[in-house]
């Protein structure tokens, strides 16, 4: 049976880091304040925004809601972001996507200013993630994967690491941070051939393939370790994984669960990146 990877363990751990983190800014007078920018009132969103509020609160770090129409105009949108962008008291900033369809999301996310985009949604945030440089913030959810294996203490160095789903959102950002630990990644895609045997040979499986249950038996083997960022919702209304978790747990060595894994690690990363935002004002 497989070892359950368990999110809200490796939460506990990071909160308990941040905590002391924000005691020691607060003594400097700095207090670590995330910015939410959310146009509309998506039922996702707004789920996100209750659980980020929520993690905060539990933390130390003040939020600031920046709450607007679907009707809002491009020009009032990058207004706001310019002000943000000045504003000395907000140190990292999440932006709820896709926008509305008269605002150009490029745009938007040009106007960001990097050092502030502690959800990895800029150019120069991606091109830190693959140069290995301190510019911006990567994607909290491939971070979340890595914090996880480095939490459980599975050493990626050498190891083949399959990653299923090619997205800047977590896919490719995820094989660059596999590089980063001196792992072996393999980005499989909906164009590759094969992708069965390359993910049974594959050390660790990084799945965020979109579709329920779409990673099967065929696709596992014994020694695997399984991160499944998937979420996605069963006919029957309850969440499932990218992974078929009930035929991994007979097969794999380790796995996430789904709800219970990565998502839950997620939110206390864009703290953690919030806090280091706010350390280099410093």
């Amino acid at each position: 049976m497989a070892q359950i990877l368990n999110g809200r363990e490796v939460v506990d751990a990071v909160n308990e880091r941040l905590r002391a983190e924000v005691l020691l800014l607060k003594e400097k007078g700095i207090t670590p304040t995330l910015g939410i920018i959310r146009v509309g009132a998506k039922v996702e969103d707004v789920s996100y925004e209750k659980g980020a509020i929520k993690c905060a609160e539990s933390i130390g770090v003040d939020v600031k809601k920046y709450l607007f129409k679907e009707s809002i105009t491009q020009e009032q949108l990058l207004n706001v972001i310019a002000a943000i962008n000045l504003d000395l008291t907000v140190h990292g900033v999440i932006l709820f996507r896709p926008l509305p369809d008269h605002i150009d999301d490029n745009t938007i996310r040009k106007a960001l200013l990097a050092c502030k985009d502690v959800d990895g949604i800029t150019d120069q945030s991606m091109a830190g993630v693959y140069t290995g440089t301190d510019l911006g913030y990567p994607p909290c959810t491939p971070r979340a994967c890595i914090e996880i294996l480095d939490h459980y203490g599975i050493d990626i160095t050498g190891k083949t690491v399959a990653v299923i789903g090619r997205s800047l959102v977590v896919g490719r950002p995820a094989a660059m941070m596999v590089l980063e630990k001196n792992g072996t990644p393999v980005i499989c895609h909906t164009k590759t051939e094969d992708m069965e045997t390359i993910c049974r040979n594959a050390d660790v499986l990084i799945v965020s393939a979109g579709q329920a249950k779409a990673i099967g038996a065929e696709y596992l083997s014994e020694k695997q370790v399984v991160i499944d960022v998937g979420i996605n919702m069963t006919e029957d209304g309850k969440l499932c994984g990218d992974v078929d978790f009930e035929a991994a747990q007979s097969i794999v060595k380790a796995i996430t669960p789904v709800p219970g894994g990565v998502g839950k690690v997620t939110t206390s990363l864009l703290m953690m990146h919030v806090i280091d935002a706010a350390k280099k004002t410093i």
